[in-house]
C-alpha cells in the first residue's frame, strides 16, 4: 500500500445487504483511500465483474418437429422465437465445465415452467417458477436444450457459423452471473485531511454466485494480472511503500503522548452533533483513539466545547464501552 495509508490508517472494508434482502445483492464500502483511488478501484472492479465472471446459460435448443424457430408449433401458444427468449432468461447454476443437454416435455393444457425441466444433479434451477411456454388443449411438445458454462457473452450468430444444423436453434448466451454493478466515490476525512475518498460498490447477481463471491473472484482475477507488472522480491522507492509492521515498532518506542498511528478510527463514525464534532476536529482530535486519551479538563479547554458537549462525548463513548483518560485513571 501507499505510504499515505500510514498516516490515515488501513482502509476499512465492510458490506451491507441490498434491496433484495439476501446474499445476491450487497453494497461494499472501502475507505479511507488516497485521492483518486476510489475511481481507480471502482472502475477496475466494475469492468471485471461485468465481463469476466463464469456462469451458466442456454446456448441452443431443438424442438421436435420444428425445422427452425419460425415454424408454427401446433398446440403451443408461443412461437419458437418466444420460447428461445424465455429460455435465454433462465437462471441456472452449473457445477462442471462440460456442456449438457436437458429436456422439456409436456402435454396440454397448461403452462410449462423451469421446474418442469429434466436436469441432472450437475445443474440447479434457480428460478423454478420462470415460465417457458403455454400448451393449449391437445398440445404436446418436446425440446432438447443445451446448457453450457462460460464467461461473458456468446452471440448466436458466431456459433451458427460453426454449426448450422437443421432444426438446431442457437441462442444468444449471457453467461455472467452479475446482473448489476454500480459504484460511486464519496469524500472522506481523517483528521485534518479532507481530500480522501470512500468507495461504495453496489453488486447484484442472479444467485448462481452471491455478491461476496463475485467480488472475491473479481479481486483475485485482477490481482493475478497485476502481479505481471511487479515482483515482490524487488521494491522500488521503498520509503514510499507502507510498512505497517515497521510503523508499529516505531510507535512502541515513542512516548505515550505521541500520536497513535497503528490504529486510526475516524471520529466521524461516532455521529456527534455538528457543534461537538467541529470543536473536536478544530482542536486536532480526529480519531477515537485520540479522543480516549483526552481528559475531561483538556476537553473543557477546547474552544466551543461546553458541558453539553462533554456529556455527549461521555455518553457516546460509554455506548461503545470506552471512557476518557481521566475516568480510566480514577479506577
Amino acid at each position: 500500500m501507499h505510504i499515505i495509508q500510514e498516516e490515515i490508517g488501513l482502509p476499512i472494508f465492510s458490506s451491507q445487504t441490498g434491496s433484495t434482502g439476501d446474499d445476491s445483492h450487497k453494497v461494499f464500502t472501502i475507505g479511507p483511500l488516497p485521492p483518486g483511488y476510489g475511481m481507480t478501484l471502482g472502475n477496475a472492479m466494475r469492468r471485471t465483474l461485468l465481463s469476466s465472471l463464469p456462469g451458466a446459460a442456454v446456448t441452443s435448443m431443438r424442438i421436435a418437429g420444428a425445422q427452425h424457430e419460425y415454424t408454427a408449433i401446433k398446440g403451443v401458444r408461443e412461437s419458437g422465437v418466444d420460447i428461445a427468449l424465455n429460455l435465454k432468461g433462465l437462471r441456472l447454476r452449473k457445477f462442471s465445465k462440460e456442456s449438457e443437454v436437458i429436456t422439456l416435455q409436456g402435454k396440454g393444457p397448461g403452462i410449462l415452467t423451469a421446474k418442469d425441466l429434466q436436469v441432472s444433479s450437475d445443474i440447479e434451477i434457480l428460478d423454478p417458477s420462470h415460465e417457458i411456454l403455454t400448451l393449449e388443449k391437445g398440445g404436446e411438445i418436446e425440446i432438447s436444450i443445451t446448457v453450457e458454462k462460460g464467461v461473458g457473452y456468446s452471440p448466436a450468430a458466431e456459433r451458427n457459423k460453426k454449426s448450422n444444423e437443421p432444426g438446431l436453434v442457437h441462442i444468444d448466451a449471457i453467461y455472467s452471473p452479475v446482473v448489476k454493478v454500480r459504484f460511486d466515490v464519496e469524500s472522506a476525512r481523517v483528521g485534518q485531511r479532507t481530500d480522501l475518498e470512500k468507495l461504495n460498490l453496489d453488486v447484484q447477481t442472479n444467485g448462481s454466485l452471491n455478491a461476496e463471491e463475485a467480488v472475491q473472484f473479481a479481486a483475485q482475477l485482477l490481482k493475478s494480472y497485476f502481479e505481471y507488472f511487479g515482483s515482490s522480491e524487488k521494491v522500488i522507492e521503498n520509503d514510499f511503500i507502507a510498512d505497517f509492521s515497521r510503523t508499529g515498532g516505531h510507535i512502541a518506542e515513542e512516548s505515550d503522548s505521541a500520536p497513535i498511528k497503528e490504529s486510526y478510527t475516524p471520529i466521524e463514525i461516532l455521529n456527534f452533533s455538528p457543534r461537538t464534532l467541529n470543536a473536536l476536529i478544530n482542536a486536532g482530535v480526529g480519531s477515537i483513539e485520540q479522543l480516549t486519551k483526552c481528559t475531561e479538563p483538556a476537553l473543557a479547554n477546547f474552544r466551543g466545547f461546553g458541558a453539553k458537549a462533554l456529556d455527549e462525548v461521555k455518553d457516546t463513548l460509554a455506548e461503545r464501552s470506552l471512557k476518557l483518560a481521566a475516568e480510566e485513571s480514577d479506577k
